[in-house]
């Protein structure tokens, strides 16, 4: 009965010349048979669309639902509503109407306070432990958004952070100079115990610069925090990222040593700061820094350019000295194995002052170039739009 009214009001109302064409798809979208949603990321009730003005401008999504079905455009606030009732997590597949790639949910900043609802946990601030969800949806943040690399601001900042904590800065970075120095004289081990405690000092130094960029307070003794919240981790990273690089600078030409030098400049942070493990920090830091590697490269140039100036100029008397003594032993149209080693150890002997004053110039740089590398971390992986852990 109600059909046939149906029909008989469409037919009047064609017929009608002042039923608008609005009109008539309502009265059509009558006469439509329901069928039931059976798909579990369907809507369990209807969905109203209000045409406005601006309608234009409401971004809409696609979704990939559990069942692999393709669903939507719908609005923010219904994707929102999916995480809320358990039908999308972070891994879900997300295509934005205006582009063409289908993204992970979790790279979204402006669903992630639905996420993290629905983790029914909060990202905690910088510094704290990090439960796994939420590690992974700050990482999902961090790389869906664009990198911003500021070089002559985290040079100028770094030079107003040094003037102003002086006293401390220099002080913990003396510790961890002194620190290098003993584990590098250490018998057969030194240069792989200085590379792993490298790791663990240094990630008690980036806290503590850090913390006084953020206004928070901070003490000489912290340089030690690294042997308290992750300990095996920083010991990993700074090992791994100090070896692999020397692998691909000794064997490869300098470049891919040189790429993983400047791409892995932020693993230690990630793992004393936002306590990732060491595998995930060196990932993350060399996926962000691939889209601004050319801008930390020149960062590092200039920060370094002192103990890098000083480094060339000790490789080269050194070499100078090593190339004479090489044609010395090659004139003599035989080896002599143990005159190679008593002028070997004669050369370091003689340049062991130059060895010294290249460390010191390295511990009058250091608190300059650390504070510059803190900030641009800031600039890269601080808090932007999404919470930071």
């Amino acid at each position: 009965m109600e059909r046939r009214v149906s029909e008989r009001q469409s037919v009047n109302a064609v017929d009608n010349p002042h039923v608008t064409s609005a009109s008539l798809l309502r009265l059509h979208a009558l006469t439509l048979p329901r069928s039931p949603l059976t798909s579990a990321l369907a809507p369990r009730h209807s969905i109203t669309y209000k045409q406005s003005g601006n309608w234009r401008n409401i971004p809409m999504y696609k979704i990939i639902g559990g069942d692999q079905k393709e669903y939507g455009p719908v609005s923010a606030d219904e994707v929102r509503r999916w995480i809320a009732e358990g039908r999308l997590n972070g891994q879900s597949k997300v295509q934005p109407e205006a582009s063409a790639e289908w993204q992970p949910l979790g790279g979204f900043p402006e669903f992630a306070e639905a996420l993290l609802a629905q983790a029914g946990t909060a990202v905690p601030p910088p510094g704290e432990p990090m439960p796994p969800v939420s590690a992974q949806i700050w990482t999902a943040q961090v790389l869906a958004r664009q990198p911003q690399l500021q070089i002559g601001n985290c040079l100028a900042l770094s030079w107003r952070l040094l003037t102003a904590n002086f006293g401390l800065l220099f002080a913990a970075t003396f510790i961890i100079w002194v620190c290098g120095i003993v584990c590098s004289f250490v018998p057969l081990v030194g240069g792989l115990l200085n590379w792993a405690m490298g790791g663990v000092f240094y990630g008690g130094l980036y806290l503590i610069f850090l913390n006084r960029i953020r206004g928070k307070s901070a003490a000489v003794g912290d340089v030690f925090a690294g042997f308290n919240i992750a300990f095996a981790q920083l010991a990993l990273v700074g090992l791994l990222t100090k070896l692999l690089t020397g692998i691909g600078i000794a064997c490869c030409l300098l470049v891919p040593g040189l790429y993983l030098f400047v791409a892995w400049s932020f693993s230690v942070p990630l793992v004393s700061d936002r306590r990732l493990e060491f595998w995930s920090a060196m990932e993350l830091s060399r996926k962000v820094v691939n889209r601004v590697w050319f801008e930390l490269f020149a960062l590092l140039l200039l920060a370094f350019l002192p103990t890098i100036l000083m480094f060339l100029f000790m490789e080269v008397k050194i070499s100078a000295t090593m190339i004479a003594t090489m044609r010395e032993l090659v004139a003599a149209n035989r080896p002599d194995f143990g005159r190679l080693m008593s002028l070997m150890l004669q050369i370091a002997k003689n340049n062991l002052g130059l060895f010294m004053v290249f460390k010191v110039v390295m511990l009058l740089n250091l608190p300059f170039a650390v504070g510059a590398l803190a900030y641009a971390y800031e600039n890269l992986f601080g808090t932007r739009t999404a919470p930071t852990a």
